[in-house]
This record gives C-alpha cells, sequence and structure tokens, in this order.
C-alpha cells in the first residue's frame, strides 16, 4: 500500500523551502527592529489549556482539536493557535515580573482539524506576536503596524485593514442579553452548535459559518453601538495613533474573531489575493486572559498570521523572493590523487564559508560539469594531476564563461573577495 501524507498536509521540498527562509528572515528582522523577542512553546499542551483560553464554546474547541489521551491517561491537545500556550508559559515561567511590557513573538506548527483549501491545511505555521502589560491603544496600534509592515517588507499590496472593538466582560454583559432577546424568536432556524451557544455564549453565534445562522445574524444588533465609554475611549485612541500613523482602516462592526478570550480591540487584515477566504491576518487585545489562566491581571495584545496563506499571496502576486541558494563553486576531479586533494580541499573551503560542492557518483569529467551547471554553481573548476602539482587551475565563470587562473590555496580569498 502506499503511503501519503495525511489530508491536509504539506511538505515543504527544497524547491519550496527557501521561499519559507525568505519569509522567516523578513520576520526576525521585522521583530529585532520593533522590538520583539522570541519565544518557542512545545507542540502540545495539556487540553484544559485551550477548553479555558479559547473558550468552550468556539468553533475551534468544539470541532477543530485534534486532542487524545496519553498513556498516562491525561487528555492532550496538538496546538491549535499560538496565544494560549504563550500565556501558559508567561504564567508558568513568571516572565510578567520581567521588565514590562513583555513583547514576544513566535514561528509555529499549528493543528486543526476542518477542511483544507487553498491557504488553509490541517497542518499549518503561524506566525504571531503577543504583548503584556500595556493598557494603551497606541501599543494595539503598534502590534498592528508591524503587521501591515511585514506585507509593505515583503511586497505585498492590496491588503486592507479592517477594525472593531467586542468590549469588555461589563458591556458584553449586557450585550449578550440584547442577542438573546434578538435571537429568541429564531432559536428553531438556527443549527444545533448555535442553539447550545444561545444559553453559553451568544456571542458566538455571529462566528458561525452556516449560511443559515448567517441570514439571521446579519440583522443583529451591532456590539460597537453597545460598548461602555471606556472601551468607546480605548476605540477612539485606537484609531487616532492609526491616524497619526497614517494606516489607513475601516470599522467593521461584524468582526469579533472566532477565539472567546478576546476584549476591546479585534482587527482583520485582508486581501483579494487568495481567494474567498479572505482574512491574512487577525487579532486584538485579551485583558482578560493571563488572569483566566491563573496569572496576575494583565492587559495583553497580539495577532496571528498563517505563512502557508501568506506564500499564496505571494505566489499570486507573483513576488520574487529570490533564487534557490546555489553552490559558490563546483570541484570536478580526474583520477584518484585529484580525488583525495578535493576532498580535503572541499573541507577547508567550507570551514571558510564557502559554498562548495564535489562529485560522489563517479562521473567522468563531462558529466560532472553538466552535473555543476543542473545544480546552478556560480564557478566550475576540474582538479587533475597538473592542476595540483602546480597549485593553480582555471575557474570558469558559470555565467559569463570567462576562465581566470587563481591559486587554489586561495580559492578561498577570491570567494571572499567577491562578498566585499
Amino acid at each position: 500500500m502506499e503511503i501519503k501524507a495525511p489530508r491536509g498536509t504539506h511538505d515543504v521540498l527544497p524547491q519550496e523551502s527557501y521561499k519559507w527562509h525568505k519569509v522567516e528572515e523578513a520576520v526576525k528582522g521585522l521583530c529585532h527592529d520593533f522590538g520583539y523577542q522570541e519565544i518557542r512553546t512545545p507542540v502540545f499542551e495539556h487540553t484544559e489549556l485551550f477548553e479555558r483560553g479559547v473558550g468552550e464554546t468556539t468553533d475551534v474547541v468544539q470541532k477543530e482539536m485534534y486532542t487524545f489521551m496519553d498513556k498516562g491517561g491525561r487528555s492532550i491537545t496538538l496546538r491549535p493557535e499560538g496565544t494560549s500556550p504563550v500565556v501558559r508559559s508567561l504564567v508558568e515561567h513568571s516572565l510578567y515580573a520581567q521588565a514590562l511590557p513583555a513583547k514576544l513573538y513566535y514561528v509555529t506548527p499549528c493543528f486543526r482539524y476542518e477542511k483544507p483549501q487553498a491557504g488553509r491545511l490541517r497542518a499549518f505555521h503561524q506566525f504571531g506576536v503577543e504583548v503584556f502589560g500595556a493598557e494603551d491603544a497606541a501599543l494595539d496600534a503598534e502590534v498592528i503596524s508591524l503587521a501591515l509592515e511585514l506585507f509593505r517588507r515583503l511586497g505585498v499590496t492590496g491588503v486592507e485593514l479592517e477594525i472593531n472593538s467586542i468590549g469588555c466582560p461589563t458591556c458584553r454583559k449586557a450585550y449578550n442579553e440584547k442577542l438573546k432577546e434578538f435571537f429568541k424568536p429564531h432559536l428553531g432556524e438556527l443549527c444545533e452548535t448555535c442553539r447550545q451557544r444561545y444559553e453559553k455564549n451568544p456571542l458566538r453565534i455571529l462566528d458561525c459559518k452556516q449560511q443559515s445562522c448567517k441570514d439571521i445574524y446579519n440583522s443583529a444588533p451591532i456590539l460597537l453601538d453597545n460598548i461602555c465609554p471606556d472601551c468607546e475611549s480605548h476605540f477612539n485612541r485606537l484609531r487616532s495613533c492609526l491616524d497619526a500613523m497614517g494606516i489607513p482602516y475601516t470599522i467593521d462592526g461584524t468582526i469579533v474573531r472566532g477565539l472567546d478570550y478576546y476584549t476591546k480591540t479585534v482587527f482583520e487584515i485582508v486581501s483579494k489575493n487568495i481567494g474567498a477566504q479572505g482574512t491574512v491576518c487577525g487579532g486584538g487585545r485579551y485583558n482578560g486572559l493571563v488572569a483566566e489562566l491563573s496569572g496576575p491581571e494583565m492587559p495583553a495584545v497580539g495577532f496571528g498570521l498563517g505563512i502557508e496563506r501568506l506564500l499564496l499571496m505571494l505566489d499570486n502576486l507573483n513576488i520574487d523572493l529570490g533564487g534557490q541558494d546555489v553552490p559558490d563553486i563546483y570541484i570536478g576531479h580526474i583520477g584518484e590523487k585529484a580525488d583525495m586533494f578535493v576532498q580535503n580541499l572541499v573541507l577547508k573551503l567550507r570551514r571558510e564559508g564557502v559554498a562548495v560542492e564535489r562529485d560522489y557518483m563517479n562521473r567522468s569529467v563531462k558529466a560532472q560539469m553538466k552535473y555543476a551547471n543542473k545544480i546552478g554553481a556560480r564557478y566550475t573548476v576540474v582538479l587533475g594531476d597538473n592542476e595540483i602539482e602546480a597549485g593553480k587551475a582555471g575557474l570558469k565563470n558559470m555565467e559569463t564563461g570567462d576562465v581566470t587562473e587563481v591559486n587554489l590555496d586561495a580559492l578561498g580569498n577570491f570567494f571572499s573577495s567577491l562578498e566585499e
């Protein structure tokens, strides 16, 4: 039986991996410039973390988590999103006791059981930032600007920022009562999941993907029209900061995000370059999550961005990330003496930072040069007894065809001079 990759997963092949490297390098450089430090958390956590953090009534917890019992009888879940594990780590290691705000980022694999589609897989990778300790909406604006700056640095155009406020627990409590009043006459028309949410968390009905439920909640009261004065002031501060940075946005009162931990600011960055599912980045503020996971009361804000969806955008926009890395030099050889000489020379050059390849297939000289051309080597040289005895050889530039005589013991210096 032929074994294939599970549905919803994807192999990153060598001819694609260089694109990942370019994006990851851009992420690291960007986060350095914004003052964010990397954090890495385990690929699986106790299931309770996501039930408490993400929310029992969310689609993620109810339908999409990869959960299993380990050999010790503990319920374990593969990470479906990046925020809850970072908060768990923050609390467990008392990172909140260090200088605040704590500004963290990650690039990490995540897992959700959902219908695979373009740029959305069951095993995917997420770039995210999380910031703890500051209530000021100026920080929300910084987080948004960081996400937009990544798109700018990669040459992505056509993305739009949409913002909303979903208030705090105080104003949401009153809003949930309004929602229950609105949905009560339509209970029989809602899907089974939304009927369960009606009692536990009616706000989650607004995140349902069933068309029948969408047709109903499209006429529901807007949360932004029902936030308290404090949340309204926070939202106005966010808008002022975005205006000061020259960042355009639209207000979309229907954005609620799919996770329960959000408070006040929520935002999405959308694109028309990845098909019908246009959201490429989403996030917001989650002031109650640290305390919910047994930490102190602490404000926080962040976002998550799917790497696969970002790469799909780059492909659709024909953005050139540069080609694959190729060898600086391919060293061919003739005869046993040259074979041993090249074996040592290759290691010497690699220690000097030169990317080198040689023959391991017992090819003829002609076949060696054909292979060098196939792998895109920038230069080639062929060594035999005469070249070794003279300590010199002809170095061929594969792009121009020019041949330059070089001293074999100075090959490393030659490539160093090319980089200056």
